[in-house]
Order: C-alpha cells, then sequence, then structure tokens
C-alpha cells in the first residue's frame, strides 16, 4: 500500500511540473547590421545653466560727418545806428565777430555755434566802408565805443557769449534761429542762402535785431539826446568744411 501511494505521490509531482514550465522563447532573428550613419553637422556645445544667449552684434554704422565752421572764412557783421536829437554829433559803428566756432551737421539740418563777446572788433575800416558807412572815428573814439558797449552795455564780463542754434526744415526755408545774448534766448526765423560744394558749405545771410529783445537798454547819453538805436543791422557769412 506504501509502494502504491507513494507511486501516485510521483505522478503527481510530475504533473505539476510539466504544468508549471513555461515554454521556451522561439529563436531569436540575427541582429541586422547598423548601416554607416550620414553626416551630420557638429553638434552644438550646450550652454550652461543660466547663461543668456546674445543676439549676433548689428553692424557698426559710421556716424554722419561734421563740418566745422572757420573762422579765418567766417563773419558776422552787426551795424549800429545812431539816434536822438544829437545824432549829427555820433557815429554809426559796425561791430564784428571773427571768431565763430561750431559744427554744422548736413544730414540732421542743423548748427551750433558760438563767439565770444570780448573778441568782438569795432569799426574796422574794410568794414566800415563795406556797409556804406562814412568818417572813420579816431582810435580813442573807436576804444570809448568797444569799453562802454562791453561793459555798459552788454555786460560781457557776466555774459560771455553768444551762443545760437540752427535748424532747416524743407530747402529754401529759413533756419529756425534760436539765439541766446545777455542771458535771454530768442528764436527767429532767418532767410539764408546755402551753398555746398567739395565738402565746403557756404551759409549767408541778414537779419534785424532789437537789442531790448534780449533784455538790452541801448546805450545812451543827455537823457537820450544821443543814442544808439534800439534795431541791430547783421550780415553773416559762415564756411564751414
Amino acid at each position: 500500500m506504501n509502494i502504491k501511494i507513494s507511486l501516485q505521490v510521483m505522478l503527481l509531482c510530475s504533473s505539476l511540473a510539466a504544468c508549471s514550465q513555461l515554454p521556451a522563447p522561439p529563436p531569436s532573428a540575427p541582429a541586422p547590421v547598423p548601416s554607416q550613419p550620414a553626416a551630420t553637422a557638429p553638434a552644438a556645445v550646450a550652454k550652461p545653466a543660466g547663461a543668456s544667449v546674445k543676439p549676433p552684434a548689428a553692424a557698426a554704422t559710421a556716424p554722419a560727418p561734421l563740418l566745422h565752421i572757420d573762422p579765418a572764412q567766417s563773419l558776422i557783421a552787426v551795424t549800429v545806428r545812431r539816434g536822438g536829437m544829437l545824432a549829427r554829433l555820433g557815429h554809426d559803428h559796425l561791430v564784428a565777430a571773427r571768431t565763430v566756432s561750431g559744427t554744422v551737421a548736413p544730414a540732421q539740418n542743423r548748427a551750433d555755434f558760438q563767439f565770444r563777446l570780448d573778441q568782438l572788433t569795432v569799426d574796422e575800416a574794410p568794414l566800415r566802408t563795406a556797409a556804406g558807412l562814412e568818417k572813420q572815428p579816431s582810435a580813442d573814439a573807436i576804444e570809448g565805443t568797444r569799453t562802454n558797449m562791453l561793459t555798459k552795455v552788454l555786460d560781457a564780463g557776466r555774459y560771455p557769449l553768444v551762443a545760437v542754434h540752427a535748424e532747416r526744415g524743407a530747402p529754401g526755408q529759413p533756419l529756425q534761429t534760436t539765439i541766446t545774448l545777455h542771458g535771454v534766448s530768442r528764436t527767429l526765423a532767418i532767410p539764408v542762402d546755402i551753398r555746398a560744394n567739395a565738402g565746403i558749405m557756404t551759409v549767408t545771410g541778414a537779419v534785424n535785431l532789437k537789442q531790448s529783445d534780449f533784455g538790452i537798454v541801448p546805450f545812451s547819453l543827455m537823457g537820450g539826446a544821443l543814442a544808439v538805436q534800439d534795431q541791430l543791422e547783421l550780415k553773416f557769412t559762415l564756411v564751414a568744411r
């Protein structure tokens, strides 16, 4: 009986072993031979974390050229007329600025220049003749006129410079010109003639100004019996290269 039971147990174990065994996997196909990879561009170098990526720099543009005013070729001439009941006893005067400095920017249609009051000349004989003024004053009279002009009229020690900023709109239009004199700025439309040739620009024009518009009291003597007229007549030639 024991032999019979043992035989049954052996048969049962064999059956369980056969049921628990997994089927063998199918034979695997041969691994494919890798093809030659196509040529590729070099891989980009990775940026460190947090590094900013700069855009390509824009092409640098050259600054627009500036022209410089040539003092040797430039002149601002101011005719000062006499007035009052005793005007016949006085002189008309010609005051000139020959030390004008500054720049002209043709691309921006603007100019900025200035001159010093203490460098003004008074009654140069050739300029008086060109302006139609007669009877050349004496050297003492000229020096007295210059001293009175700088100290009693223009207050050149306190306001030593005359500054000018000019802008042009359409060709042929007047210059919108801001003049700063005696600490006061005024803007005027000044007709001009502009000519440019071979890198040289020449600007000519004329304008009348009133001294009182700039807070200046015209010089006078004897209660105004002998005086300087308020209106000034300016003519100018500016050469920039």
